[in-house]
């Protein structure tokens, strides 16, 4: 039988006095109450708003503190809620920043086109306000256009890209044709169109659960914004701007990606100051939620030598 927990009745009936004990115990009860508010009050992380260049709101948290800053962006059709198996373990050494690219999550969309140098300044607006003099921009998909467009606007302050997860061929030969017949499904039915696309970058391996989240999530972005930037990213391939992007920036750049596409070393070195990857085997396209841990330690490891380069 187990034993009773020690309990100490105070009289509250009319008339009654409460004695010395029972005033003590009340006493430190509503102190120990203020106090754990005060603390929970004091240690929430609120989101912050920062204006991109255009005005547009632009939402994003900051946690933890320790140069240099690292930045996550995320790809096409998420949020930083991407990053939630990344954001307690690199805060304890580093601040780290979260953000939702204008048109996604809780920022702003006032946008008509979404254009990759206008996520670029959303990127700007949000670094800026965290203050960090060092950092480095960590992209996933889509972000990867996205950091480079953010470090050719920061280059007293960006000291590294990693990408998540892309910048596999940044000489990747996009034609006109091959994009529509790409996009064409999006623009018929985005909801089925969207899931059938991003469902082919999502292992089979993959956590049901996990798997029915990314695809109900990502298909229920909004259209217009989506189709936008999908289009304003893959002209950037078309064009070859891509490619001319990482030439007006000279830092270095790692990526740490799944295998179900290629790496061009070659090609990347013909326009980056330096390229190297960290390949994740039978990884698919959201490693960072689906294999967190693994992903992290690879993540350290592109950081350390991002450092160790600096230093050099």
């Amino acid at each position: 039988m187990k034993d009773k927990p020690n309990i100490v009745r105070v009289d509250m009936s009319p008339g009654s006095k409460p004695g010395a004990t029972a005033f003590f115990v009340l006493t430190f009860s509503l102190a120990f109450l203020l106090l754990a508010f005060g603390n929970t009050q004091a240690e929430t992380q609120w989101p912050r708003v920062a204006l991109s260049k255009d005005g547009v709101p632009i939402s994003c948290e900051v946690y933890g503190s320790g140069e240099p800053a690292l930045v996550f962006v995320h790809g096409w059709s998420c949020d930083a809620r991407y990053w939630r198996a990344q954001v307690p373990h690199f805060s304890r050494n580093h601040r780290v920043v979260v953000l939702d690219l204008a048109g996604h999550g809780h920022s702003g969309m006032a946008r008509t086109k979404y254009t990759m140098a206008a996520f670029g300044e959303d990127v700007r607006a949000v670094t800026e306000a965290a203050g960090n003099k060092r950092v480095i921009l960590i992209g996933h998909s889509m972000g990867g256009s996205v950091i480079a467009e953010a470090a050719r606007l920061m280059p007293d302050r960006v000291i590294g890209l990693i990408g998540v997860d892309t910048l596999e061929n940044i000489e990747y030969p996009m034609t006109s044709e091959a994009f529509k017949q790409m996009i064409d499904p999006l623009e018929k039915d985005f909801r089925t169109g969207s899931r059938q696309f991003v469902g082919e970058m999502i292992s089979p391996q993959t956590d049901p659960k996990l798997r029915d989240w990314i695809l109900a999530d990502m298909s229920a972005a909004p259209p217009a914004v989506a189709l936008s930037a999908m289009t304003e990213m893959m002209d950037q391939y078309i064009t070859g701007e891509a490619a001319k992007t990482f030439e007006k920036i000279r830092i270095p750049a790692i990526s740490v990606n799944g295998d179900l596409w290629p790496v061009n070393f070659e090609a990347n070195r013909r326009h980056m100051m330096s390229y190297q990857a960290i390949v994740l085997p039978e990884a698919d396209h959201f490693l960072m939620v689906d294999r967190p841990e693994e992903f992290n330690r690879a993540l350290s490891k592109a950081i350390r030598t991002l450092l160790e380069k600096r230093e050099k």
